[in-house]
């Protein structure tokens, strides 16, 4: 009966499915009807001591692991193998050995797996391999096709009056695809594909932003230039959230993931703000150039060039705009920061200097006010300049050196050099005392908090 009502022909299926999946659809649902039948009308029938369920389903089982043995020999296709494995490891022992109307009959019978361990192993494998290799494939056409786009000056999408570009959507999806598919075959499967997925995952990000790079040094003259930077910068928080998920904690995401994104989002960000840098620059100047004559006004004049260019920034979305603004407050702060460290500016009497840390006090909370209304939230730039306005206002060197201390801790890459230059304002301290409040940085007061760079990106003579 088994090898008769198995062996028969399938009946033309749905159209797209291949010559063995209509053969293995055919007998795994004949083999459930037919068991079904079994236990509702013929096991009435017999005698208690006559277990005709597992007759049948032994004579079942024996011919479809016959066929699935018979097929395995054979090199089969990518879909082939994977449509095998999903029967043996979930469809079968699943749908069928633990249907509703089957489990508790054929539990005892303990029919086993269709295929043995180690043919199962061999398979599992070769679906890995394929898979990876077909993910692959995709993703790196994803962004073929997108670099494209890039060169050929195509206008990014709009979408909720942010640019927007469907690359990480397929780049997820794909890689979701090939999760979900390892995880129809075995829920360990789905365990075994991640790992190598995000490996996968990996290199292709490196690729991602090697191609970002390479479109942001040979594409500058192209009318959608900036509009296609904005995009590409967005794409990093739907492929960032995309990961995290992939986790029950976040901050477990490997660094090999998240560094190509931060450097795509960086050298964005870096080529964004390049003309309005460039545009600060003699602005800035004019602090040295007027020695301090007038701050307040040179700073207004700096603060309202910002101003007038941040809507070019409107098209990111709303987390990497404010992003964009902390750079922008930690280029305010640097830049002030190299004005007053030029050693053109030296003062010898206590009312000079004071004035001086007034007008210090009197930016920094120009800038703070400024910065913060338009999204910043770097408050560990706080303190860099009213502590450096304290250090000019301080006569004491005792007192000069307790402030210096304070301000190590939360600036780690304040060197010699740059409390040198800054010492050199104050023109009635001796060369000795000069030396002595050096000193202090070289004894190790520990660090505030997690640091960020910022007298490192400042040079001094």
């Amino acid at each position: 009966a088994a090898e008769e009502r198995l062996c028969a022909r399938p009946a033309a299926g749905a159209e797209g499915r291949s010559e063995a999946e209509r053969v293995f659809l055919h007998m795994g649902r004949t083999m459930k009807e037919d068991l079904e039948a079994v236990v509702e009308r013929l096991k009435p029938l017999f005698p208690a001591d006559v277990d005709v369920v597992a007759a049948y389903a032994e004579s079942y089982h024996e011919h479809f692991a016959a066929q699935l043995a018979a097929m395995a020999q054979f090199e089969l296709c990518d879909r082939d193998t994977y449509m095998l494995l999903v029967w043996v490891q979930n469809l079968y022992p699943n749908d069928i050995i633990n249907s509703p109307k089957l489990a508790g009959e054929l539990q005892r019978v303990r029919l086993g797996s269709l295929l043995p361990p180690r043919q199962i192993r061999l398979l599992e494998a070769t679906f890995l391999s394929n898979e990876v290799a077909s993910v692959r494939e995709l993703m790196a056409r994803a962004l073929q096709l997108e670099s494209q786009r890039w060169a050929q000056d195509v206008a990014p999408q709009r979408l909720d009056g942010h640019c927007h570009s469907e690359l990480a959507i397929d780049i997820i999806q794909i890689i979701s695809q090939g999760q979900a598919k390892a995880e129809s075959i075995s829920l360990d499967l789905g365990v075994q594909i991640k790992h190598v997925l995000l490996l996968e995952l990996a290199a292709f990000l490196r690729s991602y932003q090697r191609a970002f790079d390479d479109f942001l040094e040979r594409c500058r003259q192209l009318r959608n230039y900036r509009g296609n930077v904005i995009a590409n910068i967005n794409n990093c928080l739907s492929l960032r959230t995309s990961m995290e998920q992939k986790w029950q904690n976040p901050q477990d995401l490997p660094g090999h993931l998240l560094d190509p994104l931060n450097e795509l989002k960086s050298h964005g960000f870096d080529t964004l703000l390049q003309r309005l840098f460039g545009d600060l620059k003699p602005l800035f100047k004019k602090f040295t150039q007027t020695r301090w004559a007038a701050p307040e006004q040179t700073l207004e004049e700096i603060l309202s060039t910002v101003a007038d260019r941040l809507p070019e920034f409107s098209e990111l979305l709303d987390s990497f705009r404010e992003e964009l603004v902390e750079v922008v407050h930690l280029h305010l702060v640097k830049e002030y920061i190299t004005r007053l460290s030029k050693r053109s500016l030296v003062l010898k009497t206590v009312e000079q200097q004071q004035q001086l840390a007034g007008h210090i006090l009197a930016n920094d909370a120009a800038i703070q006010r400024f910065c913060a209304q338009n999204g910043s939230s770097a408050t560990w730039l706080h303190h860099a300049l009213p502590k450096l306005a304290e250090i000019i206002r301080l006569q004491d060197p005792s007192a000069i050196k307790i402030e210096v201390a304070t301000y190590a801790t939360w600036y780690p890459d304040f060197s010699k050099g740059h409390l040198s230059a800054i010492l050199a304002i104050k023109g009635n301290l001796s060369s000795s005392e000069v030396r002595s409040i050096r000193s202090i940085l070289d004894v190790s007061v520990g660090v505030h908090q997690a640091s960020k760079p910022l007298f490192s990106l400042i040079k001094v003579g």
